[in-house]
């Protein structure tokens, strides 16, 4: 859609608007309207919420999790069972699986799953911290809740083969979870079920 802006700063701000997943240019432009008939603290409120993202949020030392702290909620919570570690893809993904509030481990955030279609290899992804909690020892679980994708599966047949020597018991979510489902689009009681009853991780599951 090509239009006649009246202002720069007008077109700049829809352009980077429409930067964003799933906003078009007429989305985009409708967003940017809307901030238009707010007020000036509503914008300076809006403008430095965006701002603080990219200066004060941080990411767990521990899980990769985001927090606005060193250690996130829940690897600084003690009643969380520290033995048992969640691995998921996304930090969307924690937030899913604690709002089933059927899980009291703690978590591990990839940031991804290897793709090679899409140039993801392990490296890219936040795995050898991960292998360094469980060289210290007091791991006793690794679920491996990655979406039920022949790339989540290359995923967890990947960590399967690296982490296996320290020897923790692995498992990954029941198949509730349908094969070809991405975890996102679970229902929270299917996804709940499935932390609740999974199963041990096998090279052929």
């Amino acid at each position: 859609m090509n239009l006649n802006y009246p202002s720069k700063l007008l077109e700049d701000a829809v352009s980077e608007f429409a930067t964003l997943p799933g906003i078009g240019q007429k989305t985009a432009l409708r967003l940017v309207l809307h901030l238009l008939k707010q007020d000036r603290s509503a914008l300076e409120t809006f403008g430095n919420s965006i701002i603080k993202l990219g200066t004060d949020l941080n990411f767990c030392r521990i899980c990769q999790n985001v927090c606005d702290t060193d250690i996130c909620r829940v690897c600084s919570d003690k009643r969380r069972d520290q033995s048992i570690i969640c691995v998921v893809e996304s930090i969307k993904d924690v937030m899913i699986i604690e709002n089933t509030q059927q899980y009291r481990g703690v978590y591990h955030v990839l940031g991804g799953i290897i793709s090679p279609m899409d140039g993801i290899g392990p490296s890219d992804l936040n795995i050898n911290s991960l292998e360094e909690r469980l060289k210290k020892g007091n791991i006793n679980e690794i679920i491996l809740a990655l979406s039920a994708t022949m790339e989540g599966d290359t995923t967890n047949f990947y960590l399967y083969r690296r982490l296996s020597i320290y020897n923790p018991v692995f498992s990954t979510l029941a198949r509730g979870v349908s094969i070809g489902d991405e975890l996102e689009y679970t229902d929270e009681v299917t996804l709940g079920r499935s932390l609740v009853n999974r199963i041990p991780f096998t090279v052929s599951s």
